[in-house]
């Protein structure tokens, strides 16, 4: 049988194993000029709970009673069609299935041989992407600037890091852990690291950390982070808004500082984005990240979580902080 993972109900505050739901059929066969596909590894990613949310944004939301959609590495069983081939790996925006049909539409095939199958869904996919232009476009890292990073032991918080200092710049991480913050020193460079959950001062943490002043702050958090970070912004800082985790179960409006007289002082820009408003700039950047890779100035991190009856804990851990780097889950062996 080919279990789905599918929509049950909409949660209100923070998403609970309640809202989801597995249901069970047949495997498909395909027909002409579609594949079939078997469900290698998942990404789970904290921009999903927007999805089941009802309001308009810049992707449609779940629909209730289908299966969830997100990243995932897929393996060709079988085709009907003359692009793929049985034994091709691809990549695309699939649903949460251990096996399901394609015509091939927004599939990209990867290559198992150049790196391991779950890079495609990290450092070399969307995240690696979104850390790179995030930051080079909105960002524009120059030598010797300062660069805060939160949710900086993150999937793309951790890859941002390491580009800012291969830009040249300083770079201080914000995270949630000791164990974390010394592997942001350790593993991916950065100059300081500060545990936001044992600090009682995080502005003065913030003002300690980053002598000189903050020049680009890579926003991943909202909230009260980020209100402490924006109290230490130099003239002209560049403010790049990637995600808001710790606001997406909110149920009511919090209020915080009014950042309207910060950004005016400061001639400060802030810019909250897409990774898809520069698809334009993807066969560059992916060349880019690949050759850094390669060189070994880029490193990844990965939290793996085997089975596909565990996908919807595994999102839930995203909100807890339970991820090092990219929270994958392996569904079977590549």
């Amino acid at each position: 049988m080919n279990k789905s993972i599918l929509f049950n109900k909409r949660p209100v505050g923070k998403p609970t194993l309640d809202d989801f739901m597995f249901s069970s059929a047949a495997i498909p066969v395909p027909e002409a000029g579609h594949i079939l596909l078997k469900t290698l590894y998942v990404s789970v990613d904290p921009y999903l709970r927007g999805r089941m949310n009802d309001t308009k944004s810049y992707i449609p939301p779940f629909e209730l009673g289908k299966p969830i959609q997100s990243g995932i590495i897929a393996e060709v069983t079988d085709s009907k069609n003359d692009l793929f081939k049985k034994g091709d790996f691809v990549s695309g925006m699939l649903e949460w299935k251990e096996f399901q049909l394609s015509d091939g539409s927004g599939l990209n095939k990867v290559d198992a041989s150049v790196t391991p199958l779950s890079t495609y869904l990290g450092l070399l996919g969307m995240t690696g992407l979104t850390a790179y232009l995030g930051l080079t476009e909105i960002g524009a890292p120059k030598p010797g600037e300062t660069l805060v990073v939160s949710g900086a032991a993150g999937a793309v918080g951790s890859v941002v890091g390491q580009i800012g200092r291969i830009k040249g710049c300083r770079v201080v991480g914000i995270t949630g852990s000791d164990e974390k913050s010394a592997v942001l020193k350790s593993k991916f460079g950065f100059d300081e690291a500060i545990n936001y959950k044992t600090t009682h001062d995080l502005r003065e943490a913030v003002r300690m950390a980053c002598p000189d002043g903050v020049d680009i702050y890579f926003d991943n958090v909202g909230g009260e982070i980020s209100d402490a970070v924006l109290a230490n912004i130099n003239k002209h800082a560049r403010l790049p808004v990637c995600g808001a985790i710790s606001l997406y179960n909110d149920t009511r409006i919090r209020l915080a500082p009014r950042i309207q007289p910060i950004l005016l002082t400061k001639s400060a820009t802030m810019r909250g984005f897409i990774v898809n408003d520069f698809s334009a700039k993807f066969p560059a950047a992916m060349k880019q990240l690949a050759l850094w890779l390669k060189e070994g100035k880029l490193t990844h991190a990965e939290t793996i979580v085997e089975g596909f009856e565990n996908i919807p804990q595994a999102f839930l851990d995203l909100f807890d902080g339970k991820n090092s780097g990219k929270m994958i889950v392996k569904v079977r062996e590549d």
